[in-house]
């Protein structure tokens, strides 16, 4: 097991935590968790996490074969000021700030449900991509349409009154559909949202959801076809927000080598109900 290093600093006048594990060279030349020769020839692997996660969600692939997991702004140890910009847009700037913070120029990205707003970054920067994988991203193309509990979010007072009622019963209880294994979600998994679940998150959540409608979303993802790099896009077929089709639409949209596949019994957190799903996505993105 590797181990983790956390870190905090200021960039772009905010508080910004990150976990690494591994070594790597200034600059991503050198590879989280590989030695040797072969450091020297790989890039650092970036996770990003959705909604409503932080990189608690990614201790278990950091531990594995390291890399890189930063707290978007509004979320886990991150700032979450009123005034930031919580965007596909906003995240996209965020990201390379925070690379260029840390000195990765090269990297492998992997993301998960609003971690895609990454994807922006790589349609920017396609040269910087070394390999990519999708899992249960909310999808950066035409005809997706929010989930219920979205809609809610998206509806301005109804989203407040939705944020105010939460409760850990309440977590607790909407967490029975996000993954295919009977019952609620894992406690630790519970534990960990909820130590982050506060008035800037919920806050965060809401600008989010709101700064993207359907079109929105499709203009987000016009530039997927530049993004050459070997790709794999895992989704849970038991996936309640994100309908597993878009699996092979993400794979089809994509400008390189992307194969595609859908878990079955596996949710919107597809590794959680099938743990093997660590290794296959740290062994494609460190390939």
């Amino acid at each position: 097991m590797i181990s983790l290093v956390e870190h905090t600093d200021e960039i772009g006048g905010i508080p910004v935590f990150w976990r690494e594990a591994g070594s790597r060279r200034t600059g991503g030349g050198g590879a989280p968790g590989v030695s040797g020769d072969d450091a020297a020839d790989r890039s650092p692997v970036l996770y990003v996490h959705g909604v409503p996660d932080s990189s608690d969600l990614w201790v278990p692939f950091l531990e594995r074969g390291g890399g890189i997991a930063v707290d978007l702004p509004g979320f886990g140890r991150s700032g979450k000021r009123a005034d930031l910009d919580y965007s596909i847009a906003g995240y996209d700037r965020f990201l390379e700030d925070f690379l260029d913070h840390a000195g990765v120029e090269r990297l492998r990205l992997v993301v998960h449900d609003w971690g895609t707003a990454a994807l922006a970054f790589a349609q920017r920067f396609p040269e910087r991509i070394e390999r990519l994988v999708i899992a249960d991203g909310v999808p950066l193309l035409p005809g997706y349409r929010w989930h219920r509990i979205a809609r809610l979010w998206r509806a301005r007072g109804v989203g407040e009154l939705f944020m105010g009622g939460a409760s850990r019963w309440g977590q607790r209880l909407l967490s029975r559909e996000g993954n295919a294994t009977p019952g609620p979600m894992p406690e630790s998994y519970l534990a960990s949202v909820w130590s982050h679940f506060d008035a800037g998150t919920q806050r965060a959540i809401l600008r989010l959801y709101r700064s993207a409608p359907a079109d929105a979303l499709a203009r987000a993802g016009i530039g997927l076809g530049e993004i050459p790099c070997p790709a794999l896009v895992l989704w849970g077929a038991e996936d309640p927000y994100l309908p597993p089709s878009f699996a092979r639409a993400y794979a089809d949209a994509l400008g390189g080598d992307a194969e595609h596949e859908v878990v079955e019994a596996a949710g919107h957190w597809p590794w959680i109900d099938r743990s093997e799903l660590v290794g296959r996505i740290v062994d494609f993105a460190t390939a």
